[in-house]
């Protein structure tokens, strides 16, 4: 049986191992579990910064996404960045991600938000592929980073 909805305390250490498993895809991060945990519960305990999506199979959590909420002036709104997006490589290729973004994207129209955003790896190109086919979009934005 598929589910989808919103994390709850007891599901972040799958959430964590989930991460682990997305890291492992994208080359500027690194699997740290406490960290991962720390804003993990940061996002689950204020819902006003965002939303801990996920999808169990069975009732055991397969899959996530992170919708966090900030504000575009371009947008004159409230808009969603798009993270975490990850099924377990179990459950990879039936669908499952696109219910679980489809979700997201449902939820944030009905929320109002303008816009979702999201980064991907520029070597994933199997994500690439997947996003676009639910109808996201190049931008002509860059990414630049400072860690502090």
């Amino acid at each position: 049986m598929i589910e989808l909805g919103f994390a709850r305390a007891e599901d972040l250490p799958r959430l964590a191992d989930l991460l682990a498993e997305l890291f492992t895809l994208e080359s500027d991060f690194q699997p740290m579990r406490d960290k991962q945990l720390r804003g993990l519960r940061l996002i689950l305990d204020n819902p006003a910064l965002g939303q801990l999506f996920v999808l169990r199979v069975d009732g055991a959590v397969a899959g996530m996404a992170n919708a966090l909420i900030t504000v575009s002036t371009a947008e004159g709104g409230r808009v969603v960045l798009l993270e975490d997006v990850i099924v377990s490589r179990a459950h990879r290729g039936g669908g499952l991600g696109r219910q679980l973004v489809e979700q997201v994207l449902d939820w944030a129209r009905q929320q109002g938000y303008r816009r979702i955003t999201l980064l991907a790896d520029q070597n994933n190109h199997a994500a690439w592929v997947f996003y676009r086919k639910l109808g996201f979009e190049a931008s002509q934005m860059g990414v630049l980073r400072k860690a502090l």
